[in-house]
C-alpha cells in the first residue's frame, strides 16, 4: 500500500520503518529535516510537504505531539486537506484530546477526507519491535482499509468506535499507566526507606495479586535506575492533561488520575520531563529527603 507517514520523531520513526520492511510503499514529511533521513536510506519517498504527502497517496498517517501540531499537518497551510483527493484517508496515530479528534475528523470530512484516530500504546520499544497496542475511532471501511498498516506496526489492533473513541481508550490507558507508574514507585521508594531490599519485595509481589507488567518492566527499570526515555515525563503529563481536562468536561470525579496529574507536572517542573516517566521514583525520593 501506498502511504505518506508525518511525524518522525521517538515514535514516528521506527513505526514509519516496519511499514518499509513490511512492503509498503512509505513517503515521509517532517518539520525537522534531518529526522527524514534514516527513513530516506531505507529508501522511503521524499516530500515537500504533508499536502504533497496527500496529493501522492491513498492514505496519510500523522504521529506528532499534541491537537495543534494535528490541526496543523491536516487543515493548515500544506497540510494534508489542502490537496488530498475525495475519498483520502487520513489516520492521526498522535495522542490528543477526543473532542480534539471529533472536531478534526469533521473538519476533513467537510473536504472529503474519511479520519480515523488511531492511538497507540507500547512507547519506543513497541515502536521499534512491531508490537504497539492499536485502538481505532472513526469510519469501519476505512479501518479495513488501512488495517493491513496497522498490523505492520502493532500486534493488537481494534476498533473502538466511532470518531474519538480510539482517543478515549487511549486515555483510559494512561490513566492506567500512569496511576500504575505511581504506585510502584511509592512501593519500591516505602520498601528502600524502611531498610528492606526493593528487588526481593519486587521479585515477591510479581508473584502474586499485586503483578503487573508496569512492576515487572517499570519496576525493573528503577531498580536498575535506568531512566533513558522510551515514553518520556513530558509525554505523560500532557496525556494525564488531556485526561483532566476531559474529566472536567463531562464532570467526571477522577481522583487518583488528578493525583498522578499533579505528580507528573512535579517530575517536569523539576527538569525530569526529558526522562522516562519512571523518573517518578526520583520525584518520590526526593521528597522523602533521599539523597541521589
Amino acid at each position: 500500500m501506498e502511504v505518506g507517514f508525518i511525524g518522525l520523531g521517538l515514535m514516528g520513526r521506527p513505526m514509519a520503518l516496519n511499514l518499509i520492511r513490511a512492503g509498503h510503499s512509505v513517503h515521509v514529511w517532517s518539520r525537522r529535516r534531518a529526522s527524514m533521513a534514516p527513513l530516506l536510506e531505507a529508501g522511503a519517498g521524499d516530500a515537500a510537504s504533508a499536502a504533497e504527502l496527500a496529493e501522492r497517496c491513498p492514505v496519510t498517517i500523522s504521529m506528532v505531539a499534541d491537537a495543534p501540531d494535528v490541526e496543523q499537518v491536516t487543515l493548515g497551510p500544506g497540510g494534508v486537506a489542502e490537496r488530498a483527493r475525495a475519498g483520502h484517508i487520513h489516520v492521526d496515530m498522535s495522542t490528543i484530546a477526543p473532542a480534539a479528534a471529533q472536531r478534526i475528523a469533521a473538519a476533513l470530512a467537510e473536504k472529503g477526507v474519511v479520519a480515523l484516530d488511531a492511538p497507540v500504546s507500547g512507547g519506543e520499544v513497541g515502536a521499534v519491535a512491531g508490537s504497539l497496542t492499536i485502538m481505532a475511532g472513526g469510519d469501519a471501511a476505512a479501518f479495513e482499509t488501512v488495517k493491513p498498516l496497522f498490523e505492520a506496526m502493532g500486534k493488537s489492533v481494534t476498533l473502538i468506535g466511532a470518531a474519538g473513541a480510539g482517543q478515549v481508550a487511549k486515555a483510559c490507558n494512561q490513566i492506567l499507566t500512569g496511576v500504575g507508574v505511581a504506585a510502584v514507585a511509592e512501593a519500591l521508594n516505602f520498601a528502600t526507606r524502611s531498610g528492606v531490599d526493593a528487588a526481593r519485595v519486587r521479585e515477591a509481589l510479581l508473584g502474586g495479586f499485586a503483578y503487573s507488567r508496569i512492576l515487572e518492566n517499570h519496576g525493573q527499570r528503577m531498580l536498575e535506575r535506568n531512566f533513558k526515555p522510551g515514553f518520556k515525563a513530558w509525554m505523560h503529563q500532557k496525556d494525564l492533561r488531556i485526561v483532566m481536562e476531559e474529566a472536567h468536561r463531562l464532570g467526571l470525579a477522577l481522583p487518583a488520575s488528578a493525583a498522578t496529574a499533579q505528580l507528573f507536572n512535579a517530575v517536569v517542573g523539576s527538569g525530569m520531563g526529558e526522562d522516562d516517566s519512571i523518573a517518578m521514583l526520583r520525584l518520590l525520593e526526593r521528597m522523602s529527603g533521599a539523597e541521589e
